[in-house]
């Protein structure tokens, strides 16, 4: 921005053809110009300052333990934005530590600057600066330079214009920061110190906004504590702002990376939940849930032993319609009061669009609609075909084949997983026992999938031996021979207490069952699972197979998994191999087994069909 301010004269150094009141009259116009923002303001008036100055730069720094730059006016090119350097380091340090107006018209002829990298390394020989005073607190410096040397000290007028200007920009940052306070306060709950929702909402619109560019899916959940009315009724307002305050510090404390948290209103908290499909943001929930249920809250009263119920919905890139989103999870937390509390509901969405209802899930089973389609695995050092794995598909009414990934989510927040699983598992078993009566190994392994949900049934485990038993001579072979079945637990689903696992599953262990643990790097606890489990096979996470090529981090995750799985005598597996490279890159890894389009997609078996 040009100006007219600066000229020459013999008065001084400094000294311009304008009188000290006519520059600051002309910063005051700049000052009170409503066209400009905040930066273009600053940025006129620094140059206008240094040109009223005669001066190459002006700089504002702020200063701590080290000197950092805010705004600048540089002619020069030697300064650029970010920058920092130790206080100490920096010439603004006798400022900063006297407080004090300072004016160095020669560096060179300085004792104390003549070595300063300011001089010897940049070519300035002069400096003037003086401290910057935001309300009572030292905030930093301004500072003007230039690379001819002066003759002579600044002049008073000079000095009290620098002065001056200093003092606009301590004030302009004191109504700066109040407004950031001022706006943080609008947007802070005064209680729990999170965001209200405010807020929330405001962030929220830039989450799916952000979501609609990259694809992204996210998850938000609205929770609310329950039987808080009770809490307040019986212990009072202030026993109830404690329970309050101690609940968003453990849910804040129990965050992932990348989620926040909210006060939604009353007792209810709002948590977005990034990058996650239903259910990671199920598992995600029912941990924070658990966490929250197993920290009791200390008041006057003594401790009260509480509980959360919440409700979640996933937003995934091809969503328009936040609103529905919100509505989704607000009725599923209605779901979750209503089903007595304590719990965590998914809102589940199928992935064109169309929600799986129970009577639609619940039609395919009874019609014996879902059916099971295997998909090869193989041996990569052989190439030799060495299992199979079982993947469920619903035949929908037009004859259209359904793949899990459509109504699996659906089935497990519906209740109904364990009956897909048994549906599954009796088929696999039919085509296992075929197979073998036909001259087939017995050394080739039949993966099944099993929920957790079908593992808490007793009921089931017991049909579900006494079925291979009654159908499969090697099944019911002497308990403690290996079996062909080998039954495949996720890690993405949160499994909470690992030893109520291992009592679910140790029957189908004692028949000579083996255990593969899939998804192995997807979730939370990884290697607490592998430590807990008496596992056989794991199966490395498909989106790390599938970035293993380009990415050196997922690849040296990979190796260490391989490298603990051989120590622990494990056989591994890579899922979602789709090229010959990714798969000679696995070999040489020492990975042992391989699946993927690369081998083959899953395929009906028409001979059991």
């Amino acid at each position: 921005m040009k100006n007219n301010l600066s000229g020459t004269s013999d008065a001084g150094p400094f000294h311009t053809d304008t009188s000290l009141q006519d520059r600051l009259r002309a910063l005051w116009r700049l000052a009170t110009d409503r066209t400009l923002d905040e930066i273009q303001k600053i940025d006129a008036m620094l140059e206008a300052a240094a040109q009223a100055m005669n001066m190459e730069t002006a700089l504002v720094g702020e200063v701590d333990q080290h000197y950092t730059l805010r705004y600048l006016f540089d002619a020069t090119g030697v300064f650029h934005m970010p920058w920092q350097i130790a206080l100490h380091d920096s010439i603004c340090h006798a400022v900063a530590t006297t407080q004090n107006s300072l004016c160095l018209p020669n560096l060179s002829l300085d004792r104390h600057y003549r070595a300063h990298a300011l001089l010897t390394q940049s070519g300035f020989h002069v400096y003037v600066g003086t401290p910057i005073w935001v309300g009572e607190q030292l905030y930093g410096t301004l500072s003007f330079m230039h690379r001819t040397p002066l003759l002579a000290e600044c002049s008073q007028d000079d000095i009290a214009f620098v002065e001056l200007l200093a003092a606009w920009f301590g004030q302009f940052l004191l109504q700066k920061r109040q407004r950031e306070e001022l706006k943080a306060l609008a947007l802070s709950d005064l209680l729990t110190g999170l965001p209200n929702r405010r807020a929330a909402e405001t962030r929220l619109a830039e989450e799916f906004a952000r979501t609609q560019r990259s694809g992204e899916a996210f998850a938000i959940a609205i929770c609310d504590l329950d039987r808080f009315k009770l809490v307040n009724d019986h212990y009072g307002h202030e026993t109830g702002d404690t329970v309050l305050q101690q609940a968003a510090a453990i849910l804040l404390g129990q965050m992932r990376d990348g989620d926040w948290i909210a006060r939604w209103g009353g007792e209810e908290f709002f948590i977005y939940l990034h990058n996650v499909d239903g259910i990671q943001a199920f598992a995600v929930m029912d941990r924070l849930r658990q966490a929250y249920g197993q920290h009791p809250v200390a008041t006057p009263h003594g401790s009260l032993d509480l509980t959360l119920s919440a409700g979640v919905s996933v937003c995934k890139g091809d969503d328009k319609n936040l609103t529905r989103i919100l509505a989704e999870a607000d009725s599923a937390l209605y779901e979750a009061k209503n089903g007595g509390r304590d719990r965590v509901v998914l809102h589940q969405m199928a992935q064109r669009g169309l929600l799986w209802h129970a009577g639609e899930l619940q039609s395919a089973l009874q019609d014996k609609r879902i059916v099971t389609a295997y998909q090869i695995m193989v041996d990569l050092t052989t190439s030799e075909p060495v299992a199979d794995e079982a993947l469920a598909r619903l035949i929908g009414k037009t004859g259209r084949a359904a793949p899990a990934a459509e109504f699996i989510e659906a089935a497990e927040g519906l209740h109904l997983i364990h009956l897909v699983d048994q549906s599954v598992t009796r088929q696999a078993i039919m085509r296992c026992a075929a197979r073998l009566d036909a001259g087939a190994t017995p050394e080739f392994a039949h993966f099944v999938n099993l929920s957790p949900q079908f593992l808490a049934r007793g009921d089931l485990v017991k049909q579900l031996l006494e079925h291979t038993q009654q159908i499969c001579g090697s099944c019911a072979a002497a308990r403690d021979e290996v079996k062909p079945l080998v039954f495949e637990i996720t890690e993405r689903q949160y499994i909470a207490n690992f030893e109520l696992l291992t009592r679910e599953i140790q029957p189908l262990l004692d028949s000579g069952f083996r255990l593969a643990l899939d998804d192995f790097g997807s979730g939370y606890s990884s290697f607490l699972y592998l430590a807990k489990l008496p596992v056989s096979f794991l199966k490395i996470e498909g989106w790390m197979v599938a970035n293993l090529r380009h990415n050196l981090k997922i690849r040296d995750m990979i190796q260490s998994i391989v490298d603990l799985s051989r120590k622990q005598g494990i056989t591994t597996i890579a899922e979602n191999i789709e090229d010959a490279e990714t798969a000679e890159l696995l070999r040489e890894m020492g990975v042992n087994w391989g699946q993927g389009y690369h081998f083959g997609r899953p395929q009906f078996d028409t001979s059991t069909v």
